[in-house]
């Protein structure tokens, strides 16, 4: 892609997340999501695959679908409260169809579907951004109307989406949608707790930003898109395996790594809120998410390729890609439960 059309779309879409930060106004609140869909649209479809392309048009009519019930929603609040601004979002219908279609913007379940399917057509770059830049912008809205929405129907996204990303992630070889379920899981860790502590929802963003950034550049790394090629990777590349692997544990909230951060700290909120058995039920999700981490941790490191895959051994040629982000991301994706006290200090 020409650079200059490049850095216009990245620009673009630093432009879109930024309105929508900036605004307690629907109109630009919606302004802001149009312009970061529209940015991203041309870095889906750039490589003229047919899945690229056919990806693409799922997501653009997806977001296009949230962006008009956003839009609709706020305009039926305005008519009846007389006032276009967030705070004041006092209309129960408007409010269930803000958070309808916000939750379909970040592939909360039941709106998840299209989420696996567009991120398996995108090239892991792409897919990096859509997991997680494009997650930003509707997460600011959803955390500026929590107040507004019903406790029971947020406690229920969050539940059903940290089940479905366990469960609809155990089936599947490729790890691009292995990542979707995932980060439809960790979506519903950040919703169960936006009621009762919005700091810890930002933080569990703020981790899963930081773990999904280092598995997508680790697997670009390694050129792998199956689990079978996984298989393949230690013999050209044993420290990158042994990170990847400590890095999808992470992901899977294990202690001592960095993921069992916002785990932790939601379950003790969730306890002291008086709420156990939803407590409960998240840790046993956690618990079947942390299986196909575990999956994809057992093809990397404790299988010999000949006997386990049916792809090639790949040549041990030196790359040419940037490693310096990849190392960044995985030092803090694996290291930072140690300061968790001091990054507590900071949300507060």
């Amino acid at each position: 892609m020409n650079p200059y059309v490049l850095t216009t779309l990245l620009s673009s879409l630093g432009l879109g997340t930024t309105l929508t930060f900036a605004s307690s106004h629907w109109l630009l609140a919606w302004m802001g999501l149009e312009i970061n869909t529209l940015a991203i649209i041309p870095l889906m479809a750039q490589h003229h695959h047919p899945r690229a392309v056919e990806a693409t048009t799922k997501y653009f009519l997806i977001q296009a679908t949230a962006a008009a019930v956003i839009l609709f929603a706020g305009t039926a609040n305005a008519w009846a409260t007389g006032e276009w601004s967030m705070a004041s979002m006092s209309d129960p219908i408007a409010t269930t169809m803000v958070l309808a279609a916000l939750s379909l913007k970040v592939g909360l379940a039941p709106m998840h579907f299209w989420m696996p399917e567009v991120l398996q057509g995108l090239d892991l770059l792409t897919g990096l951004v859509l997991s997680t830049w494009q997650k930003l912008a509707p997460f600011a809205l959803i955390i500026q109307t929590s107040h507004a929405f019903d406790p029971f129907l947020l406690t229920a996204l969050g539940l059903t989406s940290t089940l479905i990303g366990g469960w609809g992630g155990l089936n599947q070889t490729q790890l691009r949608k292995v990542l979707a379920y995932s980060s439809i899981a960790h979506m519903g860790w950040m919703i169960i707790v936006l009621q009762y502590a919005p700091h810890l929802a930002f933080l569990a963003l703020l981790m899963y930003i930081l773990m999904t950034s280092a598995a997508f550049l680790t697997l670009k790394l390694s050129y792998a898109t199956k689990i079978g090629t996984l298989a393949t990777t230690w013999s050209k590349t044993p420290l990158l395996t042994a990170t990847a692997a400590l890095v999808f544990l992470s992901l899977g909230g294990l202690p001592p790594l960095t993921g069992f951060v916002p785990k932790w700290l939601i379950l003790q909120e969730l306890a002291k809120q008086g709420l156990p058995f939803t407590a409960t039920v998240m840790a046993l999700a956690a618990l079947i998410s942390l299986y196909f981490y575990l999956r994809l941790c057992y093809s990397m490191t404790l299988t010999i390729s000949p006997n386990s895959a049916a792809s090639t051994t790949p040549w041990r040629t030196q790359t040419t890609q940037v490693s310096t982000p990849l190392a960044l991301f995985t030092v803090m994706a694996l290291g930072l439960l140690p300061i968790t006290p001091a990054i507590t200090a900071l949300l507060i």
